[in-house]
């Protein structure tokens, strides 16, 4: 699996762990512009991206590249990440994530684990 992430802040430390969770996990860190193209052109399975609102910086670009249907905010400022609601993005086909810098502990294990329980 390659994860690639984009958005506006936070890169490296999502990068960090998504390695602590499986270090098998391919990942490549871009602007959020290169990384919605890497989607766009099939160079990666998914789509990791934070920033200060969950949907914006963190995945405007992919919604722009990939569309909507694609792309999913799985937490907002005051709106933690629920996980029936990821469960059921990643069941639907979503393979853009964004969410806020401060839910990076609690939404990129969710994501993980959403994404191997389907496969």
């Amino acid at each position: 699996m390659k994860i690639v992430i984009g958005g506006q802040v936070e890169k490296k430390e999502i990068e960090k762990l998504i390695k602590e969770i499986d270090p098998s996990i391919e990942t490549v860190v871009k602007s959020d512009l290169d990384a919605a193209m890497a989607m766009k052109t099939n160079q990666a399975d998914y789509y990791f991206g934070a920033c200060h609102t969950g949907g914006g910086g963190a995945l405007a670009m992919a919604i722009a590249l990939i569309g909507r249907d694609n792309c999913e905010t799985v937490s907002m400022p005051g709106k933690k990440p629920k996980e029936e609601n990821v469960v059921e993005a990643v069941k639907s086909g979503k393979k853009a994530f964004g969410f806020t810098g401060d839910h990076i502990e609690t939404a990129v294990p969710m994501i993980l684990n959403a994404i191997k329980s389907n496969s």
